[in-house]
């Protein structure tokens, strides 16, 4: 696909839009951009803001962000939480909806959400329920925030019965998607976000797949590769959530490999120690291929390929790998039968019938599931 036209402020700005009527906005991926942050969202209209964020990014960029935001004339506070899993929480909810509160946000005022996955659905659930909806900003740091869980609206906290069960679509006003931030990342989460951009040639682009197994390691490096590949996934997430705004069809593909994955987030305790959000998603890639090869789908060779590819960036592709173990057979059937793609107590995967042919099928009977798992389980 043809990038973006370049603004004049910002000669390697590339835009994406999200047209989703009267609640459109813009993706913005580039170099640097937290420089121009606070009149970017400024131009919103907003006369207050409060950031949210974790201890980890706050003291790096919230200073920063805070002060672009205030030479613009806005009302800043800031909120910082523990970093990891565990505070998208409702513990965690009930102490950002009190922080917005608390700095006086009106509904048209804003969040905005400065961190990885965690803090933007934290802070964007927040956002859906204070006043009934205030509007709000994302700022994602990490890859995989910025090529998955900014885009689309979708926010929400954890419960102990799985993952993402409580939650609303709430779309923000602009997303800020600076890929200078990755430099500094654990080469552990530039691989974790990693599985997310593969997972979108995966789904229907075996064009975009083949790409990124040639230009993989210039995407980590921080070359044009990693400007080009967010652009392109948030492209690929945008026309699949203006099709499918409220998961009630095709946006369901975008889950590929998460079945899987969320469960054994669920099995783990969603202990980040143990396992981050895009391992789970690279087993769980690498399991949905295995299992639609099982089932005579897929071509063994494409399941291959993929796990190939995963292992050479230096992500897990077996259950065998999850550290402290990946559970029973059992328990790992009981965290996907939370799945919220669950209907009527049958369960709905994610397959494909080759690299780029993913397709929702449900109705998969639990037994079918069990035999592949317990094939897999010491693998």
């Amino acid at each position: 696909m043809t990038l973006s036209s370049a603004r004049m402020d910002n000669p390697s700005l590339i835009t994406v839009p999200v047209p989703l009527g009267d609640r459109a906005y813009d993706i913005l991926v580039g170099r640097g951009l937290i420089a121009s942050a606070g009149a970017r969202i400024a131009a919103l209209g907003a006369r207050a803001a409060a950031i949210v964020t974790d201890e980890h990014v706050g003291p790096l960029y919230a200073h920063a962000l805070a002060a672009s935001l205030e030479a613009q004339g806005l009302r800043v506070s800031v909120t910082a939480l523990a970093p990891g899993e565990a505070t998208k929480s409702y513990a965690g909810l009930e102490r950002v909806c009190d922080a917005v509160l608390a700095a006086k946000i009106e509904r048209g005022d804003l969040v905005v959400a400065l961190g990885g996955g965690v803090i933007g659905d934290l802070a964007g659930f927040a956002a859906a329920v204070v006043r009934r909806g205030v509007r709000f900003v994302q700022v994602p740091t990490t890859l995989l925030s910025q090529v998955d869980s900014s885009v689309g609206g979708k926010t929400g906290i954890n419960s102990r019965h799985g993952k993402n069960l409580v939650g609303a679509f709430h779309q923000p006003s602009l997303v800020i998607a600076d890929t200078a931030l990755l430099d500094t990342l654990p080469i552990r989460e530039m691989r974790a976000g990693y599985a997310e951009v593969a997972k979108y040639g995966l789904i229907d682009d075996e064009r975009f797949f083949a790409w990124c197994e040639g230009n993989w390691s210039g995407i980590f490096a921080g070359s044009l590769a990693r400007d080009k590949a967010v652009a392109q996934s948030c492209r690929a997430k945008a026309a699949v959530v203006v099709r499918d705004e409220h998961e009630t069809g095709d946006r369901a593909l975008l889950n590929l490999g998460h079945t899987f994955g969320h469960a054994l987030e669920k099995i783990t305790a969603y202990d980040s120690a143990r396992l981050v959000h895009g391992e789970g998603v690279a087993i769980g890639l690498a399991l949905a291929f295995r299992f639609s090869a099982s089932l005579g789908l897929c071509p063994l060779a494409d399941a291959e390929r993929v796990e190939a590819h995963l292992k050479a960036t230096g992500l897990p592709t077996r259950l065998s790998q999850v550290p402290g173990g990946c559970g029973t057979v059992d328990e790992l059937l009981a965290a996907m039968a939370q799945d919220k793609k669950v209907k009527g107590g049958a369960l709905t995967f994610i397959l494909a019938r080759g690299i780029g042919q993913s397709f929702i099928a449900p109705g998969i009977e639990a037994e079918t599931v069990r035999r592949f798992l317990a094939s897999e389980i010491d693998a």
